[in-house]
């Protein structure tokens, strides 16, 4: 193979941590990297290891990320050659890919005729049927208004799926059941495909339901020269949105191997592709042999880490070789898939509370390693994680000799990953690889959603709260004045004439739950009570604790941010927030009632759209306004019914537990002065 490539610099137009992998290999090739970042990442670790980053702009994706102008300023004063959009943002853009050209900037990605085609996924679906590939029944015409779309509906039949024909990711693609809601989904639709992809046209197709979700990696030169580089399956999903991925499908045969791959060649042919990209298609259940073209992904996958797990095919050095001009040395007998690779995707989101956004600052971390284990990630310690971006952390893969091995190796590489100080969703990943239906590889497109209410998190127990007051309690220990060691009264020991006096020390979790705890001693021998007496020793090493309870041994990981005490266990984690006194005494004295008048957002975010307005009545569980975070929407509903007041504006930037709106019964309405 040659090794020699045209590029000595090469611009990485992302963030997060494809830029971050992506850079691993212009640094293995010895290319220089040149990072962008906003003034949100201005911290980042793909800014850490560029050879050069330059700023492109405030937090805003539209403003830094999506303004092409300043990307290639950046790459024009940093003298890169070309310009790897990565995935998101730019990386299928069409007029960005023209305007490299004009710039005199190679683009790594497909040539603009394959971009237009592809991203428009109306005429992606008639491209493809044209050229025999087997497309799912909809309506798919170009510009149809909501009223057009309604009508014809009925055509199509429920369920259905609303999709924007611009973009990828599942973003703003909405499942309707019944025609009474296809109005809303619609607008919920052409909302997010409108931030998105600034585009918001629409189409329908019928929701084929169960099926997998089966995706063909190709690679294709300027020759002509197309192989694929077999499958993955990508079936487990929540809100279209993939969340483990493996590499082969459990589903498919040798022959069903093969001619979907051909299928995926065939594709690729037809536009003239160059470089990498996925086809993917929605497969039956039961029958591998009957597959449907849904899109081809005209750039780098999210997942694309398991295919070169099983291949050995670094694909990010293939796509800057084809951009090079170079043709492939690679046939498609030489594509052979050893073993099995499985990836699982981390995210900021908090499973127990609907997957709302997380949002903080990384007080702790450590990442899987060994054998088998491959982690892209955009972690570090004190990284901060904003709501300005897409919610995704790290990918944790895995490649083992055989599918049970690779799952057993991913539920081990997700126990040693610890993430402190930002929710994470590691538990629930680690739920699903054990359960029996992924176990036995029987998956589809709703196996999340029909198993979710079924997973059973895991709540603080006596062992938590536990490790939580000694810590507090060792902190205090540990801050006694000095030169008065032989005073009992200087320490937190509970020495008094007669029996100690305890430390009390109470805590909330996420929940709210208040827990006090009685400690009694000193940290490394003390007595704990909560709800029944424990012996208890607690010795800390680093970010390191080690708990005997009752003689039973658990070791945790920890962090402190203030008032809150993180702990983390086997992947799962938890804050517990140490009470104030006066905290304490309020509550003592509150007195239950109805539900308060307050509408507080549950997370950070932009709001993106108000439904009533002040004066307005409502009912109980109405949607007031929709919050967006991390490319996701959440409705702020009503906690009552009444008259409503809302405090914010479409376009607000709204903090977590911050008030948006009130809801004043009928008659306390009428009370309030004029």
């Amino acid at each position: 193979m040659t090794t020699a490539l045209v590029f000595d610099t090469v611009l990485v137009a992302n963030r997060g941590e494809i830029a971050c992998r992506i850079i691993g290999t212009l640094r293995r090739l010895g290319i220089r990297s040149v990072a962008v970042y906003s003034d949100a990442d201005r911290g980042a670790k793909h800014v850490a290891l560029a050879d050069v980053a330059v700023r492109i702009g405030p937090a805003s994706v539209r403003e830094s990320y999506l303004n092409a102008d300043a990307i290639l300023a950046a790459a024009a004063s940093s003298g890169a050659r070309a310009i790897h959009p990565g995935y998101g943002f730019l990386s299928e853009n069409a007029e960005f890919a023209t305007a490299c050209a004009a710039a005199g900037i190679v683009f790594v990605g497909p040539a603009v005729d394959a971009l237009e085609i592809m991203g428009d996924k109306i005429r992606a679906r008639r491209h493809v049927a044209e050229h025999g590939v087997a497309v799912i029944p909809g309506v798919a015409d170009p510009g149809l208004s909501d009223d057009q779309l309604i009508a014809a509906a009925e055509s199509v039949g429920y369920p259905l799926l609303v999709k924007p024909s611009a973009g990828g990711g599942g973003k703003g693609m909405e499942i309707v059941r019944e025609a009474d809601a296809l109005p809303a989904a619609l607008a919920t639709a052409r909302r997010l495909a409108g931030a998105a992809f600034g585009d918001d046209t629409l189409f329908l197709e019928r929701l084929v339901s169960p099926a997998r979700h089966i995706e063909v990696q190709v690679l294709a030169d300027g020759a002509g020269n197309v192989i694929h580089l077999g499958e993955r399956e990508c079936s487990l999903q929540r809100r279209h949105q993939k969340v483990i991925e493996e590499a082969p499908s459990p589903l498919l045969h040798p022959d069903a191997r093969a001619r979907i791959g051909e299928a995926a060649c065939a594709v690729a042919r037809s536009v003239g592709y160059t470089g990498v990209g996925t086809v993917e298609f929605l497969v039956g259940n039961d029958d591998a042999d009957e597959a449907f073209f849904i899109e081809m992904n005209t750039r780098l996958q999210v997942e694309h880490g398991v295919t070169e797990l099983v291949t050995g095919v670094d694909l990010v050095e293939w796509q800057l070789r084809v951009a090079a001009g170079q043709e492939l040395t690679l046939g498609q007998g030489d594509i052979l898939l050893t073993g099995h690779a499985i990836e699982a995707r981390v995210y900021a989101e908090d499973p127990e509370r609907g997957f709302l956004p997380s949002t903080g600052s990384v007080l702790a971390l450590r990442e899987a390693t060994g054998a088998g284990v491959r982690v892209d990630s955009s972690l570090l310690p004190g990284l901060v994680v904003s709501a300005d971006y897409d919610p995704l952390l790290a990918k944790v893969m895995v490649w083992g000799e055989d599918r049970a091995t690779a799952l057993a190796l991913l539920d081990r590489a997700l126990a040693d990953t610890t993430v402190l100080g930002v929710g994470t969703n590691i538990e629930y990943l680690r739920l699903l690889v054990a359960d029996p239906h992924v176990q036995a590889g029987r998956l589809d497109t709703g196996l999340i959603d029909r198993r979710l209410p079924e997973l059973a998190f895991r709540q603080p127990d006596d062992a938590l709260y536990a490790a939580a007051a000694l810590l507090e309690h060792a902190s205090r220990w540990d801050a006694a004045p000095t030169g008065h060691v032989t005073e009992p009264w200087t320490h937190h020991a509970g020495w008094r004439m007669g029996e100690p006096r305890p430390s009390r020390y109470s805590f909330t979790a996420a929940a709210g739950t208040a827990v006090e705890v009685s400690v009694v001693g000193r940290p490394d021998d003390a007595t704990v009570t909560l709800g029944g007496v424990h012996r208890a020793r607690l010795h800390v090493s680093g970010d390191s604790l080690t708990l005997e309870l009752d003689g039973i041994l658990q070791s945790f990981r920890f962090a402190r941010d203030g008032q809150t005490i993180w702990l983390g266990q086997g992947g799962f984690s938890r804050a517990l927030r140490l009470r104030s006194r006066e905290e304490q005494l309020v509550a003592a004295v509150a007195v239950d009632g109805p539900r308060g008048p307050e509408v507080r957002t549950p997370m950070p975010g932009t709001v993106v759209g108000v439904s009533v307005a002040s004066g307005d009545t409502v009912e109980e569980g109405q949607t007031i306004l929709v919050v967006e975070a991390m490319k996701m929407e959440h409705r702020v509903t009503a906690t009552r019914s009444g008259i409503v007041t809302v405090t914010v504006l479409p376009g607000d930037v709204v903090r977590s537990d911050q008030v948006v709106a009130s809801v004043l019964s009928e008659q306390s309405a009428g009370e309030q002065p004029s």
